[in-house]
């Protein structure tokens, strides 16, 4: 795809992966749909983004919020006339025993990892399926492929990601022309170990990070640059990327 004058939205985009991956992508002449909650996140990346050159706009979402998708994305639609590139990054990642019983985190990860994800997708689809042409980026993980004690709920989110996302390419790619990539990192350095509200494990992972280096968001941005500037007729179905100190 060449990616200059092409329209992105992007979840999550307020911090981490999807801020990087915004300014990435402008920075290669993508406009960008910037999507969170924390609006002045968003206006302070729009800024950022419009001073080097690129051209962006906020768009305040909560990905559980079907009405404010939908919302959302018709104003970047209505704004840019198409969506290229749909990076559905919004996600959180508490960490907790199973025995614990953290029912409310673990309701809150399926509302924005699982549930947030069906909400984005459903309304950029009839979007790209007008066009004939696309591309979704979902977020998955490590997680999305193997388990791990105390992500048993975020494991469950990831996996069901990463299916989604496979049959999303089989059932759209031959008939639509619509690329799906399911993105799998390994540690990565973001605001997801803020989530954590388990001592015991919040004070694992601080431990970890002194252990390895963890990848930086920008990282994952060059992956996520390089799975869309591949050829129309190849789609990178998986994306895994790993710290390579990560030895699980």
């Amino acid at each position: 795809m060449e990616l200059n004058g092409k329209v992105a939205l992007v979840t999550g985009a307020s911090s981490g992966i999807g801020a990087a991956t915004a300014k990435k992508l402008a920075a290669h002449g993508v406009k960008v749909g910037l999507a969170a909650r924390r609006l002045d996140r968003l206006q302070a990346l729009v800024s950022e983004i419009t001073a080097a050159g690129g051209d962006a706009m906020a768009l305040p979402m909560d990905v559980t919020d079907q009405a404010a998708v939908s919302e959302g994305v018709a104003t970047l639609h209505e704004t840019y006339g198409r969506i290229d590139i749909a990076f559905n990054n919004a996600g959180l990642m508490p960490i907790s025993d199973i025995a614990s019983l953290k029912l409310e985190e673990w309701h809150r990860m399926v509302d924005v990892n699982v549930k947030g994800l069906f909400n984005t997708v459903a309304a950029v689809l009839p979007i790209m399926q007008e066009q004939k042409s696309g591309h979704m980026i979902n977020t998955s993980s490590i997680a999305g492929r193997k388990t791990f004690p105390g992500l048993g709920v975020y494991c469950a989110t990831k996996h069901a990601v990463a299916a989604f996302s496979d049959i999303l390419r089989m059932e759209l790619a031959p008939k639509y022309n619509i690329r799906v990539t399911s993105l799998q990192p390994g540690a990565v350095e973001s605001e997801l170990f803020e989530h954590i509200t388990d001592e015991n494990y919040r004070a694992q992972m601080e431990q970890l990070k002194e252990q390895m280096k963890f990848l930086k968001s920008e990282d994952i941005a060059d992956s996520i640059l390089y799975a869309l500037q591949a050829p129309d007729h190849v789609d990178v179905a998986e994306l895994f990327i790993m710290p390579s100190g990560q030895p699980w």
